[in-house]
């Protein structure tokens, strides 16, 4: 009863805020802080977020023009971009950002909207081609050349091996939780701007390396990388969750005007980071597996048909 009352609060924290930035809530008797509630509209947040948008919609049209309408970019690429977009918008620059000023439960649900939910669909989406045709002419082959200058080229293929972006992605995920860190990211807006960015950066880099896997090396490294991720992160929540102690002090303020102790909100942002983001783990790393086993077969049926229609080319 206790972790289905700590999980109300933050569900209904959470909806009041997407509905209304000046709505009160009541639950035991617990009225919301004032500004708890609202947007956050910083403006790089919003410039970044409105450039990635025009960019994307702009080169959409000019690789449309040349190509025909629907050409050069498959529906489940343009849904994975703007569900990534919107994700990472309501991460930002909803209610949910200025709620996780004030609950550590809704500062890990943030996190992993970022991590698990936008990282991939921006990695699934590719919208740097989209943002490559945006670009004038001269820009776009420019661009083009600097990819494969060797250093560069060199540079990207190093930072997508799934070790090193693993490394990363863990060390991003750890080194932030730790209480000094993290408090700092509180107190200052550059520094929760550079938490947040390095968790998506090295998440990005992350699931390029797994879902980009090819043949099936990589992609028992890439399952590999997937399982081991669920559980390092996983056993961050479970530390989180099973403290006695609380780790943050910045949350011993604020935690109580929702009716839990610093503690107890903590323990609720661990259980989200241990249970429902291992979960997400899981169900993408079992779709993979089915996707890569059910390859072969793919390739054989294929086979198959293509030498019964050379067998009915010859008799004909």
């Amino acid at each position: 009863m206790k972790w289905r009352s700590h999980l109300a609060h933050l569900a209904l924290a959470t909806l009041t805020a997407a509905a209304s930035t000046g709505a009160t809530a009541h639950e035991q008797g617990v009225r919301f802080p004032a500004g708890t509630l609202a947007w956050s509209f910083e403006p790089w947040v919003v410039s970044c977020l409105a450039l990635a948008a025009a960019l994307y919609l702009l080169g959409l049209v000019r690789l449309w023009r040349r190509a025909g309408a629907g050409r050069g970019v498959r529906a489940l690429q343009l849904v994975a971009f703007w569900t990534g977009w919107a994700v990472l918008a309501t991460a930002l620059v909803s209610p949910l950002d200025s709620l996780g000023a004030q609950l550590f439960s809704a500062h890990m649900v943030q996190h992993e909207l970022l991590m698990i939910i936008a990282a991939p669909l921006f990695v699934v989406g590719r919208p740097l081609g989209l943002w490559a045709w945006a670009l004038p002419a001269r820009w776009r082959r420019a661009s083009g050349r600097l990819f494969h200058v060797r250093p560069v080229r060199s540079a990207w293929r190093f930072v997508t091996q799934p070790l090193v972006a693993w490394t990363l992605h863990a060390l991003a995920l750890w080194i932030w939780h730790l209480p000094a860190l993290f408090d700092a990211a509180l107190a200052s807006e550059w520094v929760h701007a550079l938490q947040h960015f390095s968790f998506l950066a090295t998440a990005l880099l992350f699931w390029w390396s797994v879902l980009g896997a090819a043949n099936g090396t990589q992609q028992g490294i890439a399952l590999l990388s997937l399982f081991t991720t669920m559980v390092h992160s996983g056993a961050l929540g479970a530390l989180l969750a099973l403290s006695s102690v609380a780790w943050y002090p910045a949350y011993a303020n604020s935690a109580p005007a929702f009716g839990l102790s610093a503690l107890d909100d903590q323990q609720l942002g661990g259980l989200l980071m241990w249970v429902p983001a291992g979960l997400i783990y899981l169900c993408i790393g079992c779709a993979l597996a089915a996707r890569w086993l059910a390859a072969p077969r793919r390739r054989v049926a294929l086979g198959t048909s293509d030498l019964r229609s050379e067998a009915l080319r010859s008799r004909a």
